[in-house]
């Protein structure tokens, strides 16, 4: 369907679901609150639902005919394939990547796993499990490193070990978190962001941190952070841009996401993470890079949700 002959009563119902009870709930209700604002202001029907609880009763109820998903996170976030898997069952159309992709996407190791069979950079690491000897991981991959858990977002539980004795009390943070832990070699250089819209990929977004470290505080709550967008030019750019496609497409995600990637000092790409959620907060990336493009917040939602109406996950 052409997004000039959407109108906004093609969409129905559309829950925007927020919330959840993961590691990221207060996150999420700020994007999701931007979100529904940004739809009601369209004239979409749409509502707040808090949690996959209310959701499934709004479900059951008939009251939903689409889902805008705002929900980040694991274990309660939207992030992980259940959800994906609840509402395909239900044959309820939602934003953003599908069962494969969302589930693969939020476990960090077998998203490396797939980026290194298919040849993709990402910086070397080493699964943690707990009661490993963590001292031999980390000098099997070299000091400085990342331990972080598996499967958690927003910087949630990671630490950056420069020395052997800090290792232990980094290993205890990333473990009060479910799933397995991950130790990662630490890059180097710049970190960026580049978020992906349908397969248009939108301008990379520089990242500098007034602190030493782009945390959860620079995320969500400082701002003092810089954000540099375009964060490269010409050919560097675009190879970066084209990394993203392939790394984005290679997971099964699709809708749209964003890709964190760190380059170091050599000019060398490390593909991180993949977000198949991601914020849509005032300090959050995609908006700030869709902007570069011409596309404004309320056009965006409305460009992620028209996703909806016409594609199969």
């Amino acid at each position: 369907m052409s997004e000039q002959t959407i109108k906004a009563t093609d969409f129905g119902r559309v829950a925007v679901l927020m919330g959840g009870s993961s590691s990221e709930r207060e996150v999420s209700l700020v994007s999701g609150a931007a979100v529904l604002s940004a739809l009601q202001d369209q004239g979409v029907n749409a509502v707040a639902v808090d949690g996959i609880p209310l959701l499934l009763s709004g479900l059951i109820a008939g009251k939903f005919d689409r889902v805008f998903n705002i929900l980040h996170g694991n274990k309660g976030g939207g992030e992980n394939g259940v959800l994906q898997g609840l509402l395909e069952s239900f044959g309820i159309p939602y934003t953003g990547s599908g069962v494969l992709g969302s589930a693969l996407a939020m476990d960090k190791i077998r998203t490396k796993q797939v980026w290194l069979s298919l040849g993709l950079p990402t910086p070397r690491y080493v699964r943690l499990a707990r009661g490993d000897d963590v001292a031999a991981a980390a000098r099997t991959l070299g000091l400085p490193v990342i331990i972080k858990p598996s499967c958690e977002g927003s910087s949630v539980g990671v630490t950056r070990v420069f020395k052997e004795a800090d290792l232990d009390e980094a290993v205890e943070l990333a473990a009060r978190y479910p799933g397995e832990m991950l130790m990662e070699q630490l890059i180097q250089g710049s970190e960026f962001s580049v978020p992906v819209l349908g397969q248009q990929v939108l301008p990379s977004i520089r990242i500098v941190p007034a602190g030493e470290y782009y945390d959860y505080h620079a995320k969500y709550v400082a701002d003092d952070t810089t954000y540099i967008c375009p964060g490269l030019e010409a050919v560097a750019e675009q190879e970066m841009q084209a990394l993203v496609l392939k790394a984005f497409n290679a997971v099964g995600c699709s809708g749209w996401g964003r890709i964190d990637v760190m380059r170091d000092q050599q000019g060398r790409n490390y593909l991180l993470e993949v977000n198949t959620a991601p914020g849509m907060t005032s300090h959050s990336l995609v908006p700030k890079s869709a902007r570069q493009v011409g596309i404004e917040f309320n056009e965006l939602v409305w460009r992620i949700l028209a996703d909806t109406l016409d594609r199969k996950h």
